[in-house]
């Protein structure tokens, strides 16, 4: 597992790799691939997001996220290892009746907003903003394209952004830029990328996201926030 750390410079990002002991932050993303993320709070909480892609779930979870239901964000089986007292969320908790919940857990909390687009209904399908307990936000776009939320989005001065890009099922990377722009983030991650069998994660792809602070992160390394 690698980890990398954003230095921003004139509008540049440098990564470098390895723990260093000063910069080490409380809360850490560990990407697994696709949407699938997992993050290790301050509280050495165990939160999964969208399991479906990669390794690393034989630690313990306390928490569960679902954007929605198709099967490339919903394989929550393979989080076997479950803290007592484990909860999911889902698109189904998320919203009801048209309302997009929140839910404060302590050590987090999580707030459902809008994904949407022609192959992800508003009802069936959500984002996560997560708050930690020392105020650092993360958004996770989850499949949408340009929704009428994200510029409301700006004012929760929002760390950390990831946006869905396949151009796909969902927007592609112009227009995950331009979402980008909208939410305010200040720094923004490509996910959910083209599928490509023959280089699975595309390094320079992620590099072209033409956002505010982009770091790029590729499956098994680790974003300390």
């Amino acid at each position: 597992m690698r980890s990398v750390f954003p230095l921003i410079c004139a509008g540049a990002l440098a990564v470098t790799t390895g723990y260093a002991k000063e910069a080490r932050s409380k809360n850490q993303i560990y990407f697994q691939g696709h949407a699938s993320l997992r993050i290790t709070t301050a509280e050495n909480k165990v939160i999964y997001v969208d399991p479906f892609s990669g390794d690393g779930y034989d630690i313990p979870a306390d928490l569960i996220l679902v954007t929605h239901g198709h099967i490339d964000h919903n394989k929550v089986d393979l989080v076997q290892s479950r803290n007592e007292g484990c909860k999911i969320i889902t698109h189904e908790d998320a919203v009801r009746n048209g309302e997009h919940k929140s839910f404060d857990l302590g050590y987090v909390k999580i707030e459902a907003v809008e994904a949407y687009n022609k192959n992800h209904s508003k009802e069936n399908c959500v984002g996560y903003v997560l708050t930690f307990s020392d105020g650092v936000k993360v958004y996770f776009s989850g499949d949408t394209s340009t929704t009428e939320q994200m510029p409301k989005l700006k004012s929760r001065k929002i760390d950390y952004a990831f946006f869905c890009c396949d151009g796909n099922y969902n927007m592609d990377i112009a227009e995950a830029a331009r979402c980008a722009k909208l939410v305010g983030a200040k720094h923004n991650i490509a996910y959910h990328m083209p599928p490509d069998k023959e280089n699975p994660f595309d390094r320079e792809f992620a590099k072209s996201f033409d956002a505010q602070g982009v770091i790029v992160v590729a499956p098994g390394e680790t974003l300390s926030l």
